[in-house]
């Protein structure tokens, strides 16, 4: 490790820079959120009622679990764009501001004096992030846009579920894969900024998110014209790639990449070497087309073990094996990594951010109350206090 102090200092590669953040609900608050984790200071713009994620649930000592995952280190400004002072007050901030993320009604930051083609003018370094649900210049630009919504228009929830009919993913995907692709590109413009002095006028939309992930059933349609079917906890095109239970009532997931691994699974799982070579067995190709009888043939045996006894089976053949688990067991997983954040009801324990530095969870800012750092900001920028 670094001495302490430098490995801080290298882990928080965007400190200094100052983002402004117009935003609401999932998708703008998680690009901002991995900002400030890396060091941005992140104003955000609340209404006096606060995001209105504030009161999607109560689940973290009376707070909401969506807004204690997203708004952690950020500073909360009370502030209506409405309004000529206040307004005026946000284009002082943005003087000195190098990130400006919105994600409202279409075209309400431009009626209210903050659309990204004024503030580029205006302020040249500047990087301009709209978030839209649809994307501009089309039929669908003024379509509300939530992330269940976006599911289904994207065709992601029709490839999704049982063959009994189409499902949901069961977390904010959409909203989720849209943050990520805006804070993506965020470092990207920082990146070219450093280079040309230049800032950049970026969209992003839940759809084009979701889309861009849609690609392989997509060209795999329009090259077969056939859609993959929904085989809930099945793979369409390999076998056996799925879910059996156990005699103990868990699911395990079974997946067999190669033939290699097959025989081996046959050999030591199911105690059946021949059965690798036999009609309806011996490729993918198949055992796809004999999938009832694969699967019923692992799933008789599967059934007589525990998940344990299972488990053990699974490893000793060297099948790649995992098992639906609760959130119960999620809680308690050896791979999950947890840290703390401090809210104004307490800490919180969540998930970490995926990535380490220098081996290590980045400390996380504190998640604000609503407008905890309104008086301190309009002192700042001369604003009158209110």
């Amino acid at each position: 490790m670094p001495p302490d102090g430098q490995g801080r200092t290298r882990s928080l590669p965007l400190k200094g820079l100052t983002v402004l953040a117009l935003e609401q609900a999932v998708a703008a608050p998680y690009c901002t959120s991995r900002l400030a984790d890396a060091g941005a200071r992140v104003i955000k713009i609340e209404r006096p009622e606060g995001d209105f994620a504030r009161g999607y649930d109560a689940a973290v000592n009376g707070l909401a679990s969506y807004f204690v995952w997203l708004n952690r280190g950020k500073e909360s400004l009370v502030a209506d764009i409405k309004d000529r002072g206040d307004a005026a007050l946000l284009h002082r901030i943005l003087e000195t501001t190098d990130v400006f993320v919105q994600n409202l009604a279409p075209g309400a930051a431009a009626r209210a004096g903050f659309g990204s083609a004024e503030l580029r003018r205006r302020h040249p370094r500047l990087i301009t992030v709209d978030i839209t649900g649809y994307g501009t210049g089309h039929s669908y630009a003024d379509m509300k846009a939530y992330d269940l919504l976006v599911q289904a228009e994207s065709g992601l929830a029709g490839i999704t579920g049982h063959p009994a009919g189409p499902g949901r993913v069961g977390v904010s995907v959409c909203d989720v894969a849209c943050g990520m692709d805006a804070h993506a590109a965020v470092l990207e413009a920082l990146i070219a900024r450093g280079i040309t002095g230049e800032g950049a006028a970026l969209e992003v939309s839940l759809f084009s998110g979701a889309a861009d992930w849609m690609n392989v059933p997509l060209l795999y349609y329009e090259g077969t014209g056939r859609t993959p079917e929904r085989l809930g906890l099945a793979h369409p095109s390999i076998s056996p790639y799925g879910a059996y239970r156990t005699a103990d009532e868990s699911l395990v997931l079974i997946s067999i990449q190669n033939e290699r691994e097959w025989a081996s699974f046959c050999d030591r799982v199911l105690g059946e070497p021949d059965l690798a070579r036999a009609e309806g067995y011996g490729s993918n190709n198949a055992r796809v087309a004999n999938r009832a009888a694969v699967d019923g043939r692992i799933g008789q045996v599967i059934g007589l073990l525990t998940r344990d006894e299972a488990a053990a089976r699974l490893k000793a053949a060297g099948t790649a094996y995992g098992f639906v688990n609760t959130l119960a067991d999620l809680a308690t997983h050896p791979a999950l990594v947890r840290t703390e954040v401090e809210t104004p009801a307490g800490t919180a324990r969540i998930v970490a951010p995926p990535v380490l530095v220098d081996g290590e969870v980045r400390p996380l800012g504190p998640v604000p109350a609503v407008g905890e750092h309104s008086a301190r900001i309009r002192e700042e920028f001369g604003a009158a206090i209110v």
